[in-house]
Order: structure tokens, then C-alpha cells, then sequence
């Protein structure tokens, strides 16, 4: 609805999305939930789209395009699917570290195969005592000549066990708390880099989360991402621009649920009627297109800032807090317009509304966000 200040290539990449999204991630997204299996080749063919590297600079192979393009694309991605949305989503901020504070020549070796999608990303923070509070992490990286040796385990990591890169965040001197916080490249195969338990989830069960497991795994100091100590603000930073995708794939799933639950309410037949002609119906449908849109305005406000360089993380949180909110409250209310086959897995609402669950959780929960909003007030 409120795509009248998009330019004609954002328009034509977000129809270009579209098509793609209904022909080609649409039909599995089904089997992908059931058998909670992650679908690399589907990836390859979203790579040939050239949408896993939409925001990556054109030297590098990448599209050149910025937060709003990209998620343009996201949010269709998973309107046809959340686990295919939240895959990519997960691989742009692994990448955004590498983009933003890497030196040229891990530029030059790392974003290429990453924006042709011939590499997949991972953004490893999560620890078992380092949730919501990212300062917390136990990893540790001890420099031993011209490399780090790591050790420790990440948890939860979206992509965890595909991506052939991964940004790993380790504290390389615990004594200085978040300041001692570094970023490392650790490539899949590194020795001593493994994988632990596959999460089973409740839903975006297409998507694959991993424990990652360190032991004694040595890495050049070349992969040392910005400088020692930089890590807590390189992570900050990534996740800021990510709450950016994550509203946009959070409210992918939402659209979809309400699309849903307009085509039920018109051909569910109840007292002679289509059910869509009672007044509760009715207004249960004008909230949650209300809820989709009003989310999707904070999505384009947050993106059009980062964009022009303007300081854009309330912004973000805002549009996660709401996205996620709203793509809740949709989702169950779809359910709810269905009535009980909206129950049955016959329909798909009702992996939508398992699948809106997570997105109130990561990224910074959103009790966190309300947390970001109200300093931004007081400060």
C-alpha cells in the first residue's frame, strides 16, 4: 500500500521478489517445516536472483543497494516462507560485520562468494550464559603468535553448520568485559571447529540453528575483524541494521496470515453467509491489515535512515518491536478466523503463527527494544 515513494528499480525488484517467492519458495515451504530440513539448493537459486547480496557494494559482486532494497526483497521472501526469510536475513548480518569493519583484503576474499551466494554467512553470539546480555560471552581467543586459539561453545547460530563463514565473537581479555569483546573469521572445516546439537524448534523449523563447538580451533590473526576489543560494537552495530531485516521477514509472515485469513473469511460459509460479512470478522481483519501496515512504515522509516546515513537504531528497534508484536497478534487471529481447521496443519496459519513466535525473541527481545526506545527518550 505505501510504496508510492519507492524508486522504479526498488519497485521492479520487489515484483521481481515476488514472482520468485511464489514459484519457487512458496511450494516448499510446507515440506521444509514437517521435515525441518534446511534447502541449500533453494538458497542457490535465491543466489542466482542475486538477492543474497543485494547490500553488498558492486566491486565486490554485490547488487549496491541499501537496508530498504533488501528488505523489499526479505519480506517477500518470507511471506512465502519465514524459515527461507529468516536464512537470509541471518547470512546479511554475518556478512554486515564483514562489510562494515573488515579490512580490504578480507573484502576482497570474503564478500564476493558471499554476495554470489556461493558461501553462506553466520553471525555466532549467542552463549548459554550470553543471551540478552551479549557482554556476557565465555568464548575465548588467546593470541599465541600469529594466530588466536579459540575456545568454547555458541548456541542457537541461524545458519549454524551450512555457512562456510562465520563471524564468531570471543573475548580476547575477559578482564576488560564488553571493551575485550573481539570479532573473528572462522571458516567451516577450520580443525578443531565442529558442530553440536541440531535445535529443534517450534517453528521456522526450515531454518537450521546449531550449537557451534571450539576446541583449541587456531585462526589467523588475518581474520581478526577491526581491531581487538572492537567486537561488542561491531556486534551492536550488525544487529541494529539486522533488526532492520528481521522486521521486514517478521512482517512477511504477518502479510501472509492476513492474506490467508481474508480468502478464508470470504469463502467460509457459516448461518448462509460467508463468514467474512459478519461485523466480528470484519473487524478482526481491519485490525491486523492495520497492525501489517502501520509495521511496515516503521520498516521503511528505519531503512530510509540507514540509507542516507542518519542515525537509525531506535528506529530499528521500534520496527522490530513492532513488526513482531503485530505479526503475533495477526497470525493468532488468523488462526482464530479459521476456527478450528485453522488448528490443523491442513492450513497454514497455523505455521504462521508458530513461526511469528521466535521473532518476538531475537535480536533483543522485546522487552529489550522498549528498553533502547525509552533511553533514546531520557537521554
Amino acid at each position: 500500500m505505501f510504496d508510492y515513494f519507492l524508486t522504479e528499480e526498488q519497485r521492479l525488484l520487489q515484483q521481481t521478489a515476488r514472482r520468485f517467492a511464489e514459484n519457487e519458495v512458496a511450494p516448499q515451504a510446507e515440506e521444509a517445516d514437517e521435515k525441518a530440513e534446511f534447502n541449500r539448493e533453494l538458497f542457490r537459486k535465491i543466489a542466482e536472483m542475486g538477492f543474497m547480496g543485494i547490500n553488498i557494494p558492486e566491486e565486490y559482486d554485490g547488487g549496491g543497494q541499501g537496508s530498504l532494497s533488501t528488505a523489499l526483497v526479505i519480506m517477500e521472501l518470507a511471506k512465502a516462507c519465514g524459515s527461507t526469510g529468516m536464512g537470509v536475513a541471518a547470512h546479511f548480518l554475518g556478512l554486515d560485520a564483514i562489510l562494515h569493519y573488515g579490512t580490504s583484503e578480507q573484502k576482497t576474499h570474503y564478500l564476493p562468494p558471499l554476495a554470489r551466494g556461493e558461501w553462506l554467512c553466520a553471525f555466532a553470539l549467542t552463549e548459554p550464559a550470553a543471551g540478552t546480555d551479549a557482554a556476557a560471552v565465555q568464548t575465548t581467543a588467546q593470541k599465541r603468535g600469529d594466530k588466536y586459539i579459540i575456545n568454547g561453545n555458541k548456541i542457537f547460530i541461524s545458519n549454524g553448520g551450512e555457512a562456510e563463514v562465520n563471524v564468531v565473537f570471543v573475548k580476547t581479555d575477559p578482564s576488560k568485559g564488553s571493551r575485550g569483546m573481539s570479532a573473528l573469521i572462522v571458516e567451516k572445516g577450520t580443525p578443531g571447529f565442529t558442530f553440536g546439537k541440531k535445535e529443534d524448534k517450534m517453528g521456522m523449523r526450515g531454518s537450521v540453528n546449531r550449537e557451534l563447538i571450539f576446541e583449541d580451533c587456531e585462526v589467523p590473526i588475518a581474520h581478526l575483524i577491526g581491531e581487538e576489543g572492537q567486537g561488542f560494537k561491531i556486534a551492536m552495530d550488525a544487529i541494529n541494521t539486522g533488526r532492520i531485516v528481521t522486521a521486514a521477514y517478521t512482517i512477511g509472515v504477518g502479510e501472509a496470515a492476513l492474506e490467508a485469513a481474508t480468502k478464508y473469511a470470504k469463502e467460509r460459509i457459516q448461518f448462509g453467509k460467508p463468514i467474512g460479512e459478519f461485523q466480528g470478522i470484519q473487524f478482526m481483519l481491519a485490525d491486523m491489515k492495520v497492525a501489517v501496515e502501520a509495521a511496515k512504515l516503521f520498516i521503511y522509516q528505519a531503512a530510509y535512515k540507514a540509507d542516507n546515513g542518519l542515525p537509525f537504531a531506535t528506529e530499528a528497534s521500534m520496527a522490530k518491536l513492532v513488526s513482531s508484536d503485530a505479526a503475533m497478534k495477526v497470525t493468532i487471529d488468523a488462526v482464530q478466523i479459521h476456527g478450528g481447521y485453522g488448528y490443523m496443519k491442513d492450513y497454514p496459519v497455523e505455521r504462521y503463527m508458530r513461526d511469528a513466535k521466535i521473532t518476538q525473541i531475537l535480536e533483543g527481545t522485546n522487552q529489550i527494544q522498549r528498553v533502547i526506545i525509552a533511553r533514546s527518550l531520557l537521554k
